[in-house]
């Protein structure tokens, strides 16, 4: 089965750094992005940042970030194949939340930013990030 597992969160203080990990395993298609979301207690599931390419590869890698975190977050791949890594910097109370990891399953769309959420396929269970004031 395919499997998503987050990693990398933690309690932290206001304007400090984090640096959370995505890594995916299991039988997959051609995956045109991977990106994060999150969810804070009583809010709905809200998108992050998100890393795109093309299926055969002719296609650069491509970022798209939440205007909450621009400028702030890093989203790149990670050292291993299927992995993705999410840089945060001079964190806030407001990014407290569970961090969600999810890949799209399907080919390339050069029109989309992959900023929705039924654009993913597979989701991770979350990793907890709280930011204290």
């Amino acid at each position: 089965q395919v499997q998503l597992i987050e990693s990398g969160g933690g309690l932290v203080q206001a304007g400090d750094s984090l640096r959370l990990s995505c890594a995916l395993s299991g039988r997959t298609g051609s995956r045109a992005a991977m990106g994060w979301f999150r969810q804070a207690p009583g809010k709905e599931r809200e998108f992050v940042a998100a890393i795109s390419w093309s299926w055969n590869g002719d296609i650069g890698d491509r970022t798209y970030y939440a205007d909450s975190v621009k400028g702030r977050f890093l989203i790149s791949r990670g050292n291993v194949a299927n992995t993705v890594v999410l840089q945060m910097a001079s964190l806030k109370p407001e990014d407290t939340a569970v961090y969600y990891c999810a890949a799209s399953d399907r080919s390339f769309s050069g029109s989309s930013s992959y900023t929705a959420y039924s654009e993913y396929d597979y989701w991770g269970q979350g990793t907890q990030v709280t930011v204290s004031s």
